[in-house]
């Protein structure tokens, strides 16, 4: 038998009968109006997605009636998108984790168990005193995603180790963000530092914004759009921003480097350039120049599908608006395995324009100055996280998610525990399932933080069930945004059945540990409070307000003309990357045509729908009646070839014979025929997921013989193929 069996079933479920939605939304329905009660509100912070909007929760004697958005946010520009409006259905879903489980083994059959609180804190603090003892802190791992995951990153420094990976990093902007600290000594920062408030010419690249629903981009690109700036979209597919767009350009997937190399070509042939900008700013110039010399729009044709003429016209779009142009950094950039390099790429095309810190480009973001909490020093680790996989991927900022779980397989891994904090690595990482099994039977303890069950919890040791957002306190939001501000989330109910707030898990594993100087607090808020008061607010006025906005202290674009220097090793933007060069790695971005399409096969794209974030929300009951499952783009030319029909049902399969769950067809010529796309989150494994189980399709298992940036690490996730194996009709029986 294997040390730990993935659990399906709880034995907490009895039967796994299914249970219709009516019946599981009439628990979480919510009045639309008040009535007669006494109605009051508290701030907080949405945790629907990872934007951070900041808002109000508003009950009606004691019972949750609504969530709407903070008038003074910037994030939120006092509206809430739809999964924002959806949080009550998180706080109401009947599936929620109830109580802390244990994995147990009854009669030759693993299970969980429900335990006391006691017990499972007992459990792991024992299990990391010996993986502390015998191996040393360090090779404890933490594994997160989400604003809650700082209190067990507090824990585990305080316990001795830095060991973390944020899928975040290699499986979503991590190449993005490495790729513009190499050319202009910067992230592009999150939320992203885009000034479309005054941009003119707005190029999306792969960016679904609109799709997405990072609320105050999609606010300020309408904006924009009202205004009439240009947008243009590169895209394969025909997406809601294209369809808003004065040009769409429906790109050949993985030909998009060409493309930017291609108007980078344009921009300095037909010296349409910011001269002054490039002169002053830059080092590496003419090695660009003679670079893309080759690129022209004629050759860039036969790669792209893009015409010629319409290279030009988009470059000289993006031109004539300067500075006042944006080409947008995106934020799901792990694509194809080079993308450290594309996203080089276009932070140099926001060079040669100019627009980088200046008016209608980028803006400066500028943080708050939160003081933080006097404690102790953290113990200094005696190894770092890339110390796991020595050697790879130079420029990884972060932990590399399958780095570490490679890292963590056979008995002499160099991590011995995991402590996995709202993440579900089965469906976020593509390919891993073997492998992650093989991890997790090496491993001397799984701890997994959900609020949900998920595919990761069934294989955990010890189950930790965290309240809801809307029943805790977290760190205090201060991200760097056009104005300084601080927000605050802070419970509105009481944790329901015996969930817990990760501060109080965190303390409390600390308490067992011998780490009480670390949590001096007897409850969170009061170091709030204490840091709030350093920068003359308190936790008394934030509850009242929510959001705090302070007079920003730096300008919010460079002066023109200003001496700048860049954090580069030359102090300069560089266009030419010594830092590549010298790890030998290419200077500048040079384009490798894809893998062509296999016969019989289409390339597999996939993105994100309005009314989920990834699989997070799926089993929302809310938000799982607006989209239930997700839908399989095919173009009229592929469906006519299989006879297919909108609403057909069928089974995708990879070339290495994985084969998905159901999904629904829609036939559309919103895609091209050499792909089809579908919404990732779906097709959920975990049978306590009574709404969410099997309904669509996942395309993380679908993907094989995964593309690793060789620079920083990212999974492409967009270099995959897939054929139908099984159709079947609308009204058909599956």
């Amino acid at each position: 038998m294997k040390r730990r069996e993935f659990i399906k079933v709880s034995t907490l479920l009895g039967t796994s009968a299914v249970v219709s939605p009516t019946f599981l939304l009439g628990g979480c329905s919510s009045k639309p109006l008040p009535g007669t009660g006494a109605v009051s509100s508290t701030p907080t912070i949405c945790d629907m997605c990872f934007w951070k909007c900041a808002g109000h929760v508003y009950q009606e004697d004691g019972e949750l009636w609504k969530i709407t958005g903070n008038d003074d946010d910037l994030h939120s520009g006092g509206r809430l998108c739809t999964r924002g409006t959806g949080g009550p259905g998180a706080y109401l879903d009947p599936d929620r984790l109830k109580t802390p489980l244990m994995r147990v083994t009854v009669d030759g059959r693993q299970t969980f168990q429900p335990v006391s609180w006691d017990e499972a804190l007992d459990y792991i603090a024992d299990k990391m005193r010996s993986i502390a003892n015998e191996h040393g802190p360090e090779n404890m791992l933490m594994l997160n995603h989400g604003a809650g995951s700082s209190h067990f990153r507090h824990l585990l420094r305080a316990y001795g180790s830095d060991s973390h990976a944020e899928p975040a990093f290699a499986q979503c902007r991590g190449p993005r963000d490495v790729g513009f600290r190499l050319t202009v000594g910067e992230s592009a920062s999150s939320p992203e530092r885009t000034d479309m408030a005054n941009a003119r010419c707005i190029v999306l690249i792969g960016s679904h914004i609109g799709e997405n629903l990072h609320n105050g981009q999609v606010q300020t690109l309408a904006e924009a759009i009202n205004r009439d700036a240009t947008l243009i979209t590169v895209d394969p597919r025909f997406s809601v921003p294209a369809g808003k767009s004065r040009h769409w350009l429906p790109i050949k997937p993985g030909t998009d480097l060409a493309l930017l190399l291609s108007w980078m070509h344009v921009l300095i042939e037909e010296d349409l350039y910011d001269h002054d900008y490039v002169e002053r700013y830059t080092i590496g110039f003419e090695q660009l120049k003679d670079h893309v010399r080759s690129y022209t729009p004629e050759w860039v044709y036969l790669e792209t599908g893009i015409r010629p003429e319409v290279i030009r016209e988009t470059a000289h779009e993006m031109a004539k608006a300067a500075p006042a142009t944006i080409v947008h950094p995106g934020r799901h950039a792990t694509w194809y395995g080079d993308d450290t390099q594309r996203s080089r790429a276009i932070a140099m095309l926001n060079v040669l324009l100019g627009s980088w810190n200046r008016k209608g480009g980028f803006y400066i973001p500028e943080r708050v100055a939160l003081p933080s909490y006097p404690l102790p020093e953290y113990p200094e680790p005696r190894y770092t996280t890339a110390d796991a996989y020595p050697g790879k991927w130079p420029f990884a900022s972060q932990g590399v998610t399958n780095g570490v779980i490679d890292a963590s397989v056979g008995d002499d891994a160099f991590f011995k525990g995991w402590l996995v904090y709202g993440t579900n690595l089965p469906q976020t990482i593509p390919g891993v399932e073997q492998q992650l099994e093989a991890a997790v039977n090496s491993l001397d303890l799984v701890v997994v933080v959900e609020t949900m069950p998920s595919e990761m919890t069934g294989y955990a040791d010890i189950i930790l069930p965290e309240c809801t957002y809307l029943e805790r306190y977290d760190e205090l939001r201060n991200s760097g945004e056009r104005a300084p501000s601080l927000a605050l989330r802070m419970p509105a109910f009481e944790p329901k059945y015996y969930s817990k707030p990760g501060w109080w898990m965190a303390k409390q594993l600390g308490h067992r540990l011998g780490l009480d100087e670390y949590f001096p607090w007897e409850d969170f808020s009061e170091k709030l409070d204490w840091q709030l008061q350093q920068v003359g607010s308190s936790l008394e006025e934030m509850r009242e307000i929510g959001v705090k906005n302070f007079p920003r202290k730096t300008p919010l674009h460079f002066r023109e003309g200003a001496r700048v220097q860049f954090r580069t090793p030359s102090r300069k933007i560089e266009l030419y990357s010594k830092q590549l060069a010298d790890k030998g790695f290419d200077p500048m971005p040079v384009y490798t045509p894809p893998e062509p399409v296999p016969e019989g096969f289409y390339r597999l794209n996939y993105g994100r729908m309005p009314a989920h974030t990834f699989g997070k929300t799926t089993n929302n009951p809310l938000l799982f009646e607006l989209a239930p499952e997700n839908q399989l783009w095919v173009n009229p030319l592929v469906a006519n070839e299989w006879g297919l029909e909108s609403g057909d049902y069928v089974r995708l399969g990879s070339p290495n014979g994985v084969v998905s769950n159901r999904i629904r067809v829609r036939v559309t010529e919103r895609i091209g025929p050499d792909s089809v796309f579908m919404a990732h989150g779906f097709g959920r494994k975990s049978r306590r997921l009574k709404l969410a189980f099997g309904a669509g399709a996942d395309d993380s298992s679908l993907m094989s013989n995964i593309k690793v940036d060789p620079i920083m690490g990212g999974t492409g996730m967009r270099a995959y193929f897939v054929t139908f194996v099984k159709v079947t009709p609308a009204g058909a029986a599956s």
